[in-house]
């Protein structure tokens, strides 16, 4: 009981922080053997590019996501950007219309994301395409930052960064920005030691000649697509000066929603990239894959049961001073996750009981996100979450 006690806790300890330290230290050898990798210039010839926007029903956002697109600094002899709007049944394929510079892709069947990707997909001709979503704007020189890494033939997917801002009022979701805020420095990480595992919708790119059309039921596209590139042996770059901005979820019950369906779809993910599991095939790959996802996605929600359990039981048979005392810190964390429900109740501003909370509600999506999995009740099909207000 003691062994599986401390092994799981271990793991546990690992998934969410041991491997950021390992990380660190891995980074550290490595550039005092190699050197620290060199990031290329902005002074390059730019390969051609295709911006590739998903929007369903936006007619609230678009024309400020046009005029975000429409200012990004790109050649333009370079660049085509091309909007999908399939089912889309507001006003939004009109509003895009009035923009000769951007090509339409609509058409009034909704049969997801991921169908409307494909049918965009055969119509570009690019040698590097970039994916962003519509509720989220990019800094100016996002796609030179983006696009200057493919002048490194091993670089096969470029990932940018997500930003998360938050609303006037203060509640859990405070930590999804926290959480995005470490989530980061560990892709940095990843991506000076070898390769980022997988890359987040919000800002996206890909070699054109190595994409490969994910299953019509894909739920995570962006994490499958990227991930069937590292697994062709191409690694996929953090690139955290380019990003995309969006207001964090409206509340937890919507965060709540979000994190289910990624956690159903990490599922997915993991039993169809069962090849990179293979450590002798993908060494360096293998190792950041299971240790920064798939014990995440797997594993850790029922060992944090299982090692409350065995913390009283050992502590109830008086194992000691060691027990007694995580004992009480786990109780602690778990009372200040209690609070921070309480305190968004309530609505009253306390971002450190926020972050238990979030934590906790983190780990009940990955089950949840199982059981409807295994179930056969996740869709494919994206549901928009409803987001705060911007700041005034």
């Amino acid at each position: 009981m003691i062994a599986i006690f401390w092994i799981s806790l271990f793991i546990v300890f690992y998934a969410f922080l041991g491997y950021g330290i390992v990380l660190f230290v891995l980074v550290k050898i490595r550039r005092i053997l190699k050197g620290k990798r060199m990031v290329p210039g902005l002074d390059q010839n730019m390969p051609s590019l295709t911006l590739v926007v998903a929007a369903y029903n936006e007619e609230g956002i678009i024309l400020d996501k046009i005029a975000n697109t429409l200012g990004l600094d790109y050649p333009k002899e370079k660049l085509r950007i091309v909007f999908i709007t399939d089912g889309s049944s507001d006003n939004t394929p009109a509003l895009i219309s009035d923009y000769p510079r951007i090509d339409l892709l609509h058409t009034a069947a909704r049969s997801g994301k991921i169908h409307a990707i494909h049918r965009a997909m055969k119509t570009v001709t690019s040698e590097v395409v970039v994916f962003t979503d519509a509720n989220t704007f990019l800094n100016q020189d996002a796609l030179p930052l983006i696009a200057r890494h493919y002048s490194d033939p091993f670089v096969g997917a470029v990932s940018g960064e997500k930003r998360v801002l938050q609303g006037e009022e203060a509640d859990a979701t405070a930590g999804e920005g926290i959480y995005w805020k470490y989530e980061s420095t560990l892709k940095k990480w990843d991506s000076e030691l070898y390769s980022v595992v997988g890359a987040a919708g919000e800002l996206f790119s890909v070699r054109r000649s190595l994409y490969k059309d994910v299953e019509a039921d894909t739920i995570l596209d962006d994490f499958m697509i990227s991930m069937l590139i590292a697994e062709q042996g191409y690694r996929i770059i953090y690139e955290p000066e380019a990003y995309a901005t969006e207001l964090s979820s409206d509340n937890i019950q919507e965060e709540l929603k979000r994190k289910i369906r990624i956690a159903a779809g990490g599922i997915q993910s993991i039993l169809r990239l069962k090849p990179l599991l293979n450590p002798v095939r993908y060494p360096l790959l293998s190792f950041q894959y299971i240790s920064h996802r798939v014990l995440r996605w797997t594993v850790t929600p029922f060992l944090m049961m299982l090692v409350l359990i065995l913390n009283v039981i050992l502590v109830y048979h008086k194992a000691g001073v060691v027990y007694t005392s995580l004992l009480v810190a786990q109780f602690l964390f778990y009372l200040f996750a209690a609070f921070g429900w309480l305190l968004e109740k309530r609505k009253i501003k306390i971002k450190g009981f926020f972050v238990p909370y979030y934590f906790c509600v983190m780990n009940y999506a990955v089950l949840a996100g199982m059981v409807r999995y295994f179930k056969g009740k996740q869709s494919a099909a994206w549901e928009k979450s409803v987001r705060k207000q911007a700041l005034n």
